[in-house]
């Protein structure tokens, strides 16, 4: 039940033509290419909506593979992502919320679309970028960036450790040095570095005092 009210959300968060552009997508008698670009737009401009276009991308990339020439929307919609992933540090100068929005897109592709059941090799230095960005001084001083950066590792840190542990150790040391050493951080930032430190040294999983912990501390 939770599944379907979230695809009706995601569905439904398009004006009524692109509604429509999109239940004809999944049935493959439709411009993909256009589709594929209302995704990425969308995704950039909806934060709810951009955690979750990997799920629309997989299906209709699951669909368009049954056609003959199936890989119209695969392609248009990875040229897409690695133009904007070029633009990347343009967009967080313009708008903080773009960029999350960018990172939770790139991340929710990378955690959807699969090639022989594993990640897409291409995406994991991208994703890596985006993180490693995310983890620098400038950007732990601001809750929104470090907010993504927690939901991104809860989300594929362990997807994305199997593909290269050495750069997750790297990343990490970057958090630990910024919730030790840096003198700027918001309280609630320096908790989310706390609890993603904590969520991976547990093999990325909370035992249920510290998710009470946490949790309790997030919502008081």
């Amino acid at each position: 039940m939770e599944n379907s009210s979230k695809e009706d959300y995601k569905i439904q968060s398009f004006d009524l033509e692109t509604q429509k552009l999109l239940k004809t997508a999944l049935k493959g008698s439709v411009d993909l290419e256009k589709v594929s670009s209302v995704i990425v737009d969308q995704s950039l401009n909806d934060q709810i909506f951009s955690r979750e276009a990997g799920r629309i991308c997989y299906t209709i990339v699951q669909a368009e593979a049954k056609q003959a020439n199936g890989s119209v929307f695969r392609r248009n919609l990875l040229n897409r992502l690695q133009q904007e992933f070029k633009a990347r540090e343009e967009t967080r100068k313009r708008s903080t919320q773009e960029w999350v929005c960018l990172v939770s897109f790139i991340c929710s592709i990378f955690d959807y679309l699969k090639v022989n059941n594993m990640p897409m090799m291409a995406l994991v230095h991208p994703v890596y970028d985006c993180l490693f960005r995310l983890a620098q001084s400038d950007a732990l001083k601001n809750e929104e960036e470090v907010d993504c950066l927690v939901l991104q590792l809860h989300r594929i840190g362990d997807q994305l450790e199997k593909m290269n542990m050495q750069l997750m150790d790297e990343l990490f040391n970057l958090l630990r040095d910024g919730f030790l050493l840096q003198e700027d951080l918001s309280s609630m930032g320096r908790l989310l570095l706390l609890e993603i430190l904590e969520f991976r040294a547990g093999g990325w999983t909370l035992s249920d005092t510290a998710q009470k912990y946490y949790y309790s501390e997030v919502t008081d």
